[in-house]
């Protein structure tokens, strides 16, 4: 079972933490956060977006196809290239969608999936097409590579312990010609 605790929420944006929702997503067993509804429900609250009603495996199908779609975006963004058309059309669309319904009706309501999308979707868009771009960074740990935002612009690894400490070790071993650490 998913818990809090297991969601990461230091990317420095809420789109950004949406992509740490699968972990070691380049390794060879990636961690999945929000492998089912009720987990893809409990993120959107803890970032905000209480959403009406329970979440269904399309809904939250369409939450994982923005977060990949995402990571292109950020990928490409980092590697300063242009993103895959297909991620982009994607992304504009969902920013497209109804994220006026983010302030119409109770906060205690809830707001629907494709207002929380929406919302998510053009931040991303916002922070990709403008200055903060140039602050994205992604981890150094090739089953990482995560997409943070950097503000020192001196990280190597992302903010997880595990990923700077894995790379300070294999550095290290590196300097001493040893064997590099898993």
């Amino acid at each position: 079972m998913t818990t809090e605790t297991d969601f990461r929420f230091d990317g420095g944006a809420t789109w950004l933490n949406l992509l740490a929702t699968q972990g070691q997503s380049f390794g060879t067993r990636p961690v999945e956060r929000i492998g089912t509804p009720e987990a893809g429900r409990r993120w959107l609250g803890l970032v905000g977006f209480g959403v009406v009603g329970e979440l269904s495996a399309d809904d939250l199908d369409r939450l994982v196809r923005l977060r990949e779609a995402l990571r292109e975006l950020a990928m490409a963004a980092v590697a300063g290239r242009e993103p895959a058309s297909d991620d982009l059309a994607q992304v504009r669309g969902h920013a497209s969608g109804s994220a006026g319904a983010l302030w119409s009706g109770s906060a205690q309501a809830g707001v629907p999936l494709d207002a929380a999308l929406a919302a998510i979707a053009i931040q991303a868009l916002v922070m990709l097409q403008g200055p903060d771009r140039a602050l994205l960074h992604q981890c150094a740990e090739v089953d990482c590579r995560w997409v943070f935002l950097d503000t020192s612009r001196r990280r190597h690894w992302c903010p997880s312990p595990a990923c700077a400490s894995r790379g300070r070790v294999r550095a290290h071993r590196a300097r001493q010609g040893g064997p590099s650490a898993d």
